[in-house]
């Protein structure tokens, strides 16, 4: 019996060329590709859209530290744990998670942490590192959705 080259093939071998490391859960982000049909009409724009959204709710983080507006970190970190999770982007995730988590006064283990200022640097700290990885995984993207 002759081998088929499919679709679900050419994207496996683009995923593990991209080596996305840590940054992507392939497993999840494989389902996504599995929506598309011939091309990544489906996919890429999910992607590309969930950036321009990020990029949107860190303008508003930034706002909401500089106001020391815990409940609206929460807020804006739970949002986008959200849409992160959905395509499998588990640095960005893990990061919100951290954000949502000093947004409510909780420690990463979920007990109370009082210390505003412990929160907001903690937070700040979050923030800065899913900035650098977003703008990474971004880069990672892109190359491979354009190699279409």
């Amino acid at each position: 019996m002759a081998y088929t080259y499919d679709r679900d093939d050419e994207d496996t071998l683009k995923m593990a060329a991209a080596d996305f490391g840590d940054h992507v859960d392939t497993a999840t982000f494989s389902q996504i590709l599995e929506m598309d049909e011939d091309s990544h009409d489906f996919s890429m724009p999910l992607v590309l859209n969930f950036f321009e959204q990020a990029e949107e709710t860190f303008e508003k983080m930034d706002l909401a530290v500089a106001s020391k507006d815990l409940p609206e970190l929460s807020r804006l970190g739970h949002f986008l744990k959200g849409s992160s999770a959905t395509l499998g982007f588990t640095k960005i995730k893990d990061s919100c998670q951290i954000i949502q988590q000093y947004g409510s006064n909780l420690n990463v283990d979920g007990s109370a942490e009082p210390d505003e200022a412990v929160c907001l640097k903690k937070i700040t700290a979050a923030l800065e590192e899913v900035k650098v990885d977003m703008e990474a995984l971004e880069k990672k993207m892109k190359k491979f959705f354009e190699s279409d």
